[in-house]
């Protein structure tokens, strides 16, 4: 059993918080920014929460952190009261926020500083990856950190792995994200296409979804598409987020990622329709409101 601390408990922190104590047994302390939310987090599974993410680090063996972007991240880790203010000599703190490669190298570098560790953890699986403890977590850093981290993070995944040093979990994550984009525009484009040519959308999904158009969203989330349901998971604003680091990177990098582009600016379009919190299934909407036009 170790000395844990989670900060953030949004909808995939809140239950990721959770397993640390029910799978791992471990002694967590959380912070929130709405102090009622951590006050619920202990009601249900025990444990304290802290004012502050520095009062929530202190004696910690290991710090986790997911909030929303690289400001946020700042903010609860170096900024005043920062969790990083408050580690331990021999601390380690991952993050499991979806944030940019530079601010992973900039905290590894400032937990060095303090003799502690840091891995960037972004974890892919969505809200009922984190509900189910199977989410898919991809790190970054050095081998003997994420030795020590790994048995921890386990607590709630199904698959980990070192992807490289600082930075390499977050370039990992655009990678994943880059590859959702497309899939989701191209099962929009073909469900759209299968309704435009009256043909029975299962019956099509069936016979399809044996070979090589197989997909998780596929098989997951044609029939919520088909039926124009768009609450189930990673909202469209935070996709969009995701795609911009993506993109900012492939710029930085000198990538050409023309389809992922064209998607970013597809989402736009969802979100002037009013659907910045559906999922990032809502792409086939976009295509189904300029029928309606």
């Amino acid at each position: 059993m170790a000395k844990v601390a989670f900060i953030g408990l949004g909808v995939m922190g809140y239950p990721m918080a959770g397993y640390l104590k029910t799978k791992g047994g471990h002694e967590v302390t959380v912070y929130n920014r709405t102090t009622a939310k951590a006050e619920k987090w202990v009601a249900e599974y025990g444990g304290s929460h802290a004012q502050t993410p520095k009062e929530a680090a202190e004696g910690c063996d290991f710090v986790f952190s997911c909030v929303g972007n690289d400001e946020d991240l700042r903010s609860v880790t170096t900024g005043p009261d920062g969790a990083f203010h408050g580690l331990k000599e021999g601390a380690i703190f991952v993050d499991n926020t979806t944030a940019s490669a530079e601010v992973a190298h900039e905290l590894c570098a400032a937990a060095r500083e303090k003799g502690c560790g840091f891995i960037d953890a972004p974890v892919s699986g969505g809200q009922a990856g984190a509900e189910n403890g199977v989410l898919t977590v991809m790190c970054g850093g050095d081998q003997d950190v994420f030795d020590k981290a790994r048995p921890v993070i386990e607590c709630f995944a199904k698959s980990v792995g070192l992807m490289g040093g600082s930075g390499a979990g977050q370039l990992t994550k655009m990678v994943n994200q880059i590859c959702i984009a497309g899939l989701v525009q191209g099962l929009s484009e073909a469900i759209h296409f299968a309704k435009k040519a009256d043909l029975d959308v299962e019956k099509v999904i069936s016979a399809i979804s044996g070979g090589a158009a197989q997909s998780w969203q596929m098989e997951n989330r044609w029939e919520t598409m088909t039926n124009g349901k768009f609450d189930y998971g990673f909202a469209v604003d935070w996709m969009r987020k995701d795609l911009g680091i993506c993109l900012k990177t492939a710029n930085d990098t000198g990538a050409r990622l023309p389809v992922t582009a064209l998607v970013d600016q597809f989402y736009a379009e969802v979100q002037a329709m009013g659907g910045k919190r559906w999922d990032t299934s809502s792409l086939i909407a976009r295509l189904e409101h300029a029928d309606r036009k």
